[in-house]
């Protein structure tokens, strides 16, 4: 059997996300000019919540499947990979279950003592009915993207952002007008309602895959020994996602409180609170979106690669991984920092929210490479290795917004936060290079595409000199400004046959 590759899969996945990332500035774009930032400062409260419910439920039962299913497909153990995919499913539910009935039960404390706002209590237990739906989606999910088939994670992907920005299209106009209590309900009947047709579009997805393929052949593993073998990868997994989101929701509630602190009201908190992380940061996040794709595809080709002992193509995959992480984060980097104020005046029409922008642009290659860096290490089985780097990672960020931000403001998240991700990036090196003996060459990976980007982004800043810019010549300038990054990326000799090669998954001749 020919080796896989992840070109493939990241391609379609980079799509998705692309196109949901997309679909969802529109959203944005939509929300904020029906609530405005308050309202979106509340909604970004609600988030840290579905996010901690989806680490508890899925997020570690995904990643488990996903390399358990890669692992048994290159031994040919079909027969393994229905046994795991069906307790998967059962664990998931039966703890799906457990945190949607708590959560619909205990929906005013969390709002009141947790949030600070009784205006979530409603929102949290519309909530609650997407967690179990939400569950078992992941680990049909998982199977798919184990066996390197991304078509169906992407389109349900695509399906269910489409499903949550057509709710509160229909609903906005009925909700919004009752407060920003029931605007929020709208938008999360729109996440509930895109779980639950997401589930079922993958899980009719698997049943048309079993009987197409006549996964029939008995397991060889027991029922015990496959559920201590999904529990030993899935819960330190899960721990470290939990732990991640516990972190963040403490980073996403200190916020608001610190800059009142700062001086700032309520209202301008909660609108700083909202610019920040529901404005500024999904800007910055959506070059990743081909980054965050091979980050799923890294975790089954690395993993098959260690079953069956292949060293060597360890090292070429983590070798590419590093060049592509780096390109894509300087030159996002590059254009951010040469077109805040455009960005966010196209986007958003506002060119203020560029003073926020620009700083948040030079955090981009340690954010990708976060992304990255953690998709290799899951595929390695370095479970344990990540969860006590996001604990130190979190507790560098929390303690600067504890401390400095009630004296300096939001620059002093933005310090606390490149500082713990610059940890994060660091250990993570390390680790690998430990493991692989591989580490980013500093030419290639840094000099090169820093000198490309500065470079295409002085050439295009000089000729597009403009105060209020022009949408067509806007996007105009930023295809000219790609289009130059790679130009001057091959004239620096960045781009090597070998990279090439490995990443479009052709062979070597012997």
């Amino acid at each position: 059997m020919s080796r896989k590759t992840i070109i493939t899969g990241t391609l379609i996945l980079t799509a998705a996300n692309l196109i949901t990332k997309f679909m969802g500035f529109f959203y944005r774009v939509f929300m904020s000019n029906a609530i405005g930032a308050e309202g979106i400062g509340l909604y970004q409260l609600i988030l840290p919540i579905y996010i901690l419910t989806w680490s508890i439920t899925s997020a570690g039962f995904t990643t488990t499947i996903s390399r358990l299913t890669a692992q048994e497909n290159v031994l040919g153990q079909s027969g393994n990979i229905g046994r795991i995919v069906k307790q998967s499913i059962v664990l998931s539910l039966l703890v799906s279950l457990i945190v949607s009935g708590c959560l619909f039960m205990f929906a005013d404390q969390i709002a009141m003592v947790v949030l600070k706002d009784g205006r979530a209590a409603l929102s949290l237990r519309l909530l609650s009915f997407a967690i179990p739906f939400m569950a078992a989606g992941s680990c049909f999910r998982g199977f798919f993207l184990g066996l390197q088939n991304a078509i169906v994670p992407a389109f349900s992907q695509v399906l269910e952002q489409a499903v949550r920005i057509l709710t509160i299209y229909l609903l906005a106009g009925i909700f919004v007008p009752m407060g920003l209590t029931y605007a929020c309900c709208a938008a999360v009947a729109g996440v509930v309602l895109g779980e639950f047709l997401s589930f079922g579009f993958v899980a009719i997805s698997y049943l048309h895959f079993k009987r197409r393929k006549k996964m029939i052949k008995k397991p060889t593993l027991s029922p015990t020994a496959t559920c201590n073998m999904i529990l030993t990868m899935a819960l330190p997994l899960s721990a470290t996602k939990i732990a991640a989101s516990l972190l963040s929701t403490t980073e996403n509630i200190l916020i608001p409180r610190q800059l009142q602190l700062y001086g700032q009201n309520a209202t301008q908190a909660l609108s700083s609170y909202g610019e920040l992380t529901g404005m500024a940061m999904p800007l910055i996040m959506l070059p990743s979106a081909c980054l965050i794709a091979a980050s799923v595809s890294l975790v089954p080709e690395i993993s098959e690669a260690c079953a069956v002992r292949q060293q060597e193509r360890i090292s070429r995959t983590v070798s590419v991984t590093f060049l592509f992480t780096f390109i894509v984060g300087i030159g996002a980097a590059a254009l951010f920092a040469v077109f805040p104020r455009e960005i966010c005046y196209i986007v958003y029409n506002r060119q203020n929210l560029g003073e926020l922008l620009f700083p948040l642009a030079f955090l981009c290659p340690f954010l990708y490479a976060q992304t990255t860096l953690h998709g290799l290490l899951n595929g390695m089985g370095e479970q344990l290795f990540l969860f006590r780097n996001n604990l130190i990672t979190s507790a560098i960020t929390i303690a600067g917004i504890w401390f400095f931000m009630p004296l300096y403001g939001i620059p002093a998240f933005l310090v606390s936060w490149a500082a713990g991700m610059a940890y994060s990036v660091g250990s993570c090196l390390h680790k690998l290079y430990v493991r692989t003996g591989v580490f980013p060459d500093l030419g290639d990976c840094f000099i090169k595409p820093l000198l490309a980007g500065a470079a295409s982004g002085l050439v295009i800043r000089y000729l597009i000199q403009i105060s209020t810019p022009s949408k067509l010549l806007f996007l105009l300038s930023l295809t000219a400004m790609g289009l130059l990054y790679l130009v001057f990326l091959l004239m620096l000799g960045c781009f090597s046959k070998e990279n090439m090669a490995t990443f479009f998954g052709k062979k070597k001749k012997a």
